[in-house]
């Protein structure tokens, strides 16, 4: 009997020190800043910088296998004949290997060398995402893994079926896509929902409005647009506005009309203790959860098929998404759409704001890299656009088309423009306020 007990007791400590410290170790790493060498950033972003330099020139030919191998791997695993999606993107992600040997060994048209094509998109784009998301992924296992997520999932519960019209179940999935990453958050969504315990407008509206691009990827926006000084500001505010324009688009179409009979209903769920059944919660997550060593290779596994996914789509997509922002009046035309949501605010850069914000259809980072010599307010905005909008055709557009989740391109396409609008309305004037702060 003393023994059982005693058992209990090591397997509760246990679970205590995982829920506790290595849930603190992961929120150290991503929302910490500290100061080493006069510059004062979040330890990741520390790590990932003393990485780079302990590697060297070898960094670059570290990005160029990711993109390699990435675009090997389609045709390896069969992926790439699954559907039109698949086969365009595996294209794509075979130009991108040779936009990365162009970048590399020099090779190519000149224009494609001018510092604002190729070399910015290797060097300061692919080569950061390259490293951050696999080290990044480390840390992200101890902030996903060992029940902090479950904990904050029950005690949003409350807000989550009359804000933004999903169960409460759904707030575990809603964090982990936002604070882990949309491949994350739509392989939980697509699961849930064809198991009947979601509708189909509540696995849309989670898939389009919480499954955006992971804290780690908002790092990479962050220092190409030079906003790590106010790292926090911009990653809680981004959240913020994320789901306020998540909790506007449920009442809008397309969402709106959206079918929602769903088979294996969410039972109410009292509000009494909830204090204590969350922390019980992420105790009982805590106990399960896979040991330090193995989790973090697993992380490890998943931030490398991870890696070099993104790698070509990124390499390829962004540099025509560049050459047609440079060379044609494609995003300035559509700007035009985006022109009255930024105008109304009066600020300088208004009508470049706009014009980079339709640009990010393409890809999340081009606002980002179009607009990363702008002045402060609008590279805040710029930020925050390129997470609150969530869709964007060289990635998590194919994947939502991937799931069982009634999505049409059309649909996903208005809902972007939706998304993008409100978020401007709302962007704008928060960048202003930080500025305000500064």
């Amino acid at each position: 009997m003393e023994q059982s007990q005693s058992r209990v007791s090591a397997s509760d400590a246990l679970a205590r020190f995982r829920l506790l410290f290595l849930s603190a170790v992961g929120i150290f790493f991503f929302f910490v800043p500290i100061s080493v060498n006069g510059k004062s950033t979040i330890p990741l972003d520390h790590l990932v910088s003393q990485i780079k330099v302990w590697l060297g020139s070898g960094v670059a030919w570290y990005a160029f296998a990711m993109i390699v191998i990435g675009a090997v791997y389609p045709f390896v695993s069969g992926q790439w004949s699954k559907s039109l999606t698949d086969k365009v993107f595996s294209g794509l992600k075979v130009m991108g290997a040779g936009a990365a040997l162009m970048a590399v060994t020099g090779a190519g048209p000149e224009f494609l060398h001018s510092k604002d094509m190729l070399p910015f998109l290797f060097e300061k784009l692919v080569i950061s995402v390259g490293l951050i998301v696999p080290v990044g992924a480390v840390f992200l296992s101890f902030l996903v893994s060992y029940g902090l997520l479950e904990l904050i999932g029950i005690l949003v519960q409350p807000v989550m079926r009359p804000i933004w019209r999903t169960p409460g179940r759904s707030a575990i999935d809603a964090v982990a896509s936002f604070v882990g990453s949309y491949s994350l958050g739509l392989l939980i969504t697509n699961r849930v929902y064809k198991s009947g315990q979601y509708s189909a407008k509540e696995a849309a509206i989670i898939a389009t409005g919480f499954s955006t691009v992971s804290a780690t990827f908002m790092i990479i926006v962050a220092k190409t647009l030079d906003l790590m000084s106010v790292w926090n500001l911009y990653f809680w505010g981004t959240l913020v506005i994320t789901f306020i324009v998540t909790a506007i688009t449920v009442h809008l179409p397309p969402l709106r009309q959206m079918d929602e009979s769903v088979a294996d209903p969410e039972p109410d769920a009292g509000s009494e203790g909830r204090l204590q059944t969350a922390y019980q919660t992420g105790m009982n997550v805590a106990r399960q959860a896979p040991a330090v060593g193995s989790n973090v290779l697993s992380t490890i596994k998943d931030g490398l098929l991870m890696t070099i996914s993104i790698l070509p789509s990124i390499m390829s997509v962004g540099l025509i998404g560049l050459l047609v922002a440079k060379y044609t009046p494609v995003f300035e035309w559509l700007g035009y759409l985006f022109y009255p949501f930024t105008a109304v605010w009066g600020i300088d850069g208004a009508k470049e704001l706009a014009q980079a914000s339709a640009s990010g259809l393409a890809e999340m980072f081009l606002p980002a890299l179009l607009l990363r010599d702008a002045e402060f307010v609008v590279r805040m905005a710029a930020g925050v656009i390129c997470v609150s909008s969530v869709l964007f055709f060289s990635a998590s557009i194919p994947c939502i088309l991937s799931t069982s989740i009634p999505l049409s391109v059309g649909r996903l396409v208005v809902i972007w423009f939706i998304r993008t609008a409100l978020s401007l309305l709302l962007a704008i004037p928060f960048a202003l306020f930080v500025a305000g702060q500064m």
